[in-house]
């Protein structure tokens, strides 16, 4: 890795914490997308990467100040983590075996979804 890459990586990193932190966001709209444009990762590498640098920041740092302030919900953020483990698992052996460029559309047909939803709804 090059020192280019080192910085491109620490600024993706920065950024994507800053919207995760003060939005929820990050790892889909920030990190894969920069990864794929930016770093030529593949799609699956990728999310794969997205999913790993997240495990820990989020479990640890981010979710204490939510925590903190009385903005989690123990028994529902539990109850979804069985079935997000579950999710995780089985979307992950799925992604792998599906063409990249199919995943690419997909990805950025859900972005649009989720954007004009969260746009028009009131």
């Amino acid at each position: 890795m090059t020192l280019n890459e080192i910085i491109i990586v620490l600024v993706i990193g920065l950024f994507a914490g800053l919207l995760s932190g003060s939005m929820g966001v990050g790892g889909g709209i920030i990190v894969i997308p920069s990864l794929v444009f930016i770093l030529g990762f593949s799609m699956q590498q990728a999310q794969g990467t997205s999913l790993a640098l997240m495990t820990i920041p989020v479990m640890l740092v981010a979710t204490i100040n939510y925590y903190r302030e009385g903005s989690v919900d123990v028994k529902v953020a539990l109850i979804m983590a069985l079935t997000f483990i579950i999710g995780g698992y089985i979307g992950s052996k799925l992604s792998i075996s599906i063409p990249e460029k199919f995943m690419k559309k997909s990805f950025g047909i859900l972005m649009m979804i989720v954007a004009l939803k969260m746009i028009i709804s009131k």
